[in-house]
């Protein structure tokens, strides 16, 4: 038989995962009777917590948000999870690094000892991504005011830092708005006026993807790089993303492909490596054996050009099954190197 903090605890867990929840189906749970489960909300009540009756052919009840924080109760599993996501949180780029530290500190000091050897157990060091730095930090205010935007369904006006690192039809910072001429510093620049639609954050930068009302077109806006300005704009009917998947998009956006979450140039090769010494850096190519110190790598580029570089990184002979274009970038980049070299003897 369960202990009252622990039925308590169960019972504000599941007032947590849903609005309305029927006083039967409470019971029912819990495996208690209707009048403890009365007993327990009053119990929760008296701690703080608004946990409202609702109308019905059961009756029910619904917890509330009050104007004060009252004791937050959390299982063993929440406990771990809260800790872990602060621990991470300190390379989201979300501008709140102190505050996590700060958060983690005081839920140690007051975690069980049997949570803490867990936790000591599963300690580990994030690291950002190669070239992200302080500059990539969004302040949370920002990313506040871009989801509150998003939530309401509202025109949004910001400044923009680059005019070229907005990504279009083409990858991440290939848009092609990079031809567009900036105006001198007599005319001063308008904002941008967008529908924003998602807020997206992708190996620690975050990212708005809005409709463009002045270029009447899907755009992906580095967030770290947008000052929004006051008052918004009025509301709009979303639209419907390309492909109706806002990660995919985006991610398909990054390749530089149009079609959703795929490389626009994808080739077969035949490494003369085993696939046991590539597997560690196929990244999302698929690798498959193909005989004696033999494996067949399919994988995918932006360009035939950069996927023909890529695979150079293997530093082995390399057999090309196609397509043609492959080959013929192949060819394209020995005669360029040949080039370069020939400069670099003569230097």
């Amino acid at each position: 038989m369960t202990t009252t903090t622990s039925r308590l605890l169960t019972l504000l867990s599941l007032l947590q995962t849903r609005r309305d929840w029927p006083g039967a189906l409470l019971a029912e749970r819990l495996e208690i009777s209707h009048r403890t489960v009365r007993r327990d909300v009053d119990r929760l009540r008296e701690m703080g917590y608004r946990v409202e009756a609702t109308m019905g052919p059961d009756g029910g009840y619904r917890l509330d948000a009050g104007n004060e924080l009252p004791p937050l109760l959390f299982d063993d599993e929440q406990v771990v999870a809260l800790t872990l996501a602060l621990q991470a949180a300190t390379v989201t780029g979300a501008g709140i690094e102190e505050a996590a530290l700060r958060a983690l500190t005081t839920v140690r000091q007051v975690m069980p000892s049997r949570l803490q050897h867990r936790l000591d157990i599963l300690e580990f060091d994030a690291v950002p991504r190669p070239g992200d730095a302080q500059a990539t930090s969004v302040p949370p205010e920002v990313l506040i005011a871009l989801s509150a935007a998003v939530r309401a369904h509202e025109v949004l006006r910001f400044d923009y830092a680059s005019r070229r690192i907005d990504a279009g039809s083409t990858g991440e910072g290939r848009a092609p708005d990079a031809a567009r001429t900036t105006p001198g510093a007599a005319d001063p620049v308008p904002p941008r006026r967008v529908e924003p639609h998602h807020l997206i954050t992708s190996q620690g930068r975050w990212f708005l993807l809005a409709w463009d009302l002045d270029r009447d077109a899907w755009r992906i806006f580095r967030a770290d790089r947008i000052s929004p300005r006051t008052p918004s704009g009025p509301r709009f009917v979303p639209r419907e993303i390309p492909g109706g998947d806002a990660r995919a998009y985006v991610s398909a956006r990054f390749k530089g492909s149009d079609r959703v979450d795929a490389w626009p140039c994808t080739g077969t090769v035949i490494l003369h490596q085993p696939a046991s010494a590539v597997l560690p850096f196929a990244g999302d190519g698929i690798v498959e054996e193909a005989g004696a110190d033999r494996c067949r790598y399919t994988v995918g580029s932006w360009s035939w050009a950069a996927l023909a570089a890529s695979l150079g990184r293997f530093d082995t002979e390399i057999d090309v099954v196609g397509p043609p274009a492959l080959a013929e970038a192949f060819a394209r980049l020995g005669e360029r190197n040949i080039a370069t070299a020939r400069r670099a003897a003569q230097a």
